[in-house]
Order: C-alpha cells, then structure tokens, then sequence
C-alpha cells in the first residue's frame, strides 16, 4: 500500500526500534508478531495520523469559498465519457483549482482510496469494507450480449453462440471479470474457450474482428461505439446480470461536490447511451440516480 519494497520497510522498523530502545517486532514467530511496545506504537501512531489527516483537510477546505485541491479516481470504460463534463462542474460550480484525474478498474481506486491518494472516486464496487466514505449511485445497468456485426447465428443462448465463438471478458484481476463469471458459475454455463482482457476497449475491438462474443453493459460499450466499432447488440438471453457505479468520497470533506458529481454522471451517461448504444441501451438501464 505504501509502495516500499519488503527491505526498506524492515529498515525503517530496525530504525524505529533503535529510537525507541526497544522491540517493536517478535520475529521468532512465523509470521511476525507486534510486541507489546509494538501494539502501543501502532495505537499510537493510528491517533497521531488520523489527527494529521483532520488538519489536512481542515486546511484545505476550511474557510474558503473552493476546493483548492481534488483527486479523482474514474472507472477507465466511463473515464473518456465524463472528464471534460467534471472538470467543468468543479472548476465552475466549486472553484477548484487543481484537479488530478486517475483512470483504472476499481481495483486502483480501492489502492487510491485507502492510502488517501484520492479525495473520490467514480467505480464498480461500492468498497461496503471501507470505512468513513459516502456513497451516491449513480446507475444500475444490465449487462448485454455483444456480437460482431456480421454474426447471423442464434442469439437466446449463450450455449448456441459459443459453439460458434470463443467468450471475450474481463480478466479475473478485475471487478467486473470476477463477476461475470461468478454470474456465469450460477447458471452453470461453462465456456469452452475464453480470451480476457482488462481494459473494455480490447474487448470490444476482438469483437469487432470476429474474434469472439462478450457480456457488457451499455457504459462498457460507449467507447467502442464512439469508434464505430462494427458491433450486433441484443439483450442477454440470461438475467440477473448488472453492474452498479456509484460515486464515493471520504465522509464531509467535499460538500456538496459528490452528490452532484452523481447527478451529472447520469444527466450525461444517458445521453451517450441514448445516442451510441440506442434503445437496447436505454432499456438495459435498470435503475439511475434521479
């Protein structure tokens, strides 16, 4: 979490104990174990940083009309859809005046969040473990079946087309990989032949070249689309399939900036639903932020 390699992190234990004079770790146990001095300190050390984050923020957003500093997190198959619609909700309606962007799957959020290198995220995972966050859906969509434009088979059973196509999908390192197939385990559907990926735009464009079939929602498919990308959509012959996004930011520290982050995601997620995906699109959208 902190990125230091195993080494560095045992220097700077041995360092702590040399300035403290006494053992902070029990080594002889596998794995190691805090002393009794190592219990105080980390008590100790949770008050002191948590009291630095408190000054922070307090720092930043206290007395003041803006918000001098945001660092957003934004699911990588949405990111290109909704940068420039946020940059200018923040600058314009809350005067922030600087402003760090990180694309990623909501692995990298959670890594941004926790270490608090992110102020707030737009993700696929709600994060229900971490503490001391607030959490604004933005919308529920179902998941679609995506063909290449050129498939003229059958398309209400998944067992069908993968007799004629390999299944393209998330890798398993990723929210949305992971829970394709424990969808997929549920309804006892096992893939004969499977390509992953990580990112939504490689899997749509192996689509495309006829290279498989995949299960994406209508946010996942923007970009392919927007690249006009020779795509078949349909509604997926199997149900129970969706993905929320939701926006989360650490509890009180942005206002009111979360909440309309929220409103205006949907406000222009749905317009490029509406104009690139069409009706199959708009009628996966099972439930929006209002």
């Amino acid at each position: 979490m902190l990125g230091l390699t195993q080494p560095a992190a045992s220097q700077h234990i041995a360092a702590l104990e040399r300035e403290f004079g006494t053992r902070l770790l029990d080594r002889s146990t596998r794995p190691a174990r805090l002393t009794h001095a190592g219990l105080r300190l980390h008590q100790q050390a949770i008050r002191i940083l948590g009291a630095l984050d408190e000054l922070e923020v307090a720092m930043r957003h206290s007395a003041s009309v803006s918000i001098s500093l945001l660092r957003i997190g934004i699911q990588a198959s949405v990111a290109t859809t909704l940068t420039p619609v946020l940059v200018s909700l923040a600058q314009e309606e809350f005067g922030v005046q600087e402003i760090t962007l990180h694309a990623g799957q909501s692995g990298d959020h959670e890594r941004l969040l926790r270490t608090k290198q992110a102020d707030m995220a737009i993700t696929s995972n709600p994060f229900l473990d971490l503490d001391g966050l607030e959490r604004f859906p933005i919308l529920t969509e179902a998941f679609l079946l995506v063909l290449p434009q050129t498939y003229d088979g059958p398309t209400d059973s998944l067992d069908a087309v993968q007799q004629r196509l390999p299944l393209v999908r998330f890798a398993d390192s990723t929210y949305a990989g992971r829970l394709i197939m424990q969808h997929l385990r549920r309804l006892r559907f096992e893939p004969l032949r499977v390509i992953q990926a990580d990112r939504s735009s490689m899997v749509t464009s192996c689509v495309a070249k006829g290279m498989g079939f995949s299960l994406l929602t209508p946010t996942l498919l923007i970009d392919g689309l927007v690249e006009k990308m020779p795509l078949r959509i349909v509604p997926l012959p199997v149900a129970g399939l969706s993905r929320t996004l939701t926006v989360i930011a650490r509890k009180d520290e942005l206002r009111e900036l979360p909440s309309r982050v929220a409103e205006l995601s949907i406000e222009h997620l749905e317009k490029q639903i509406g104009t690139f995906v069409g009706e199959v699109g708009r009628e996966a959208i099972l439930s929006a932020r209002t």
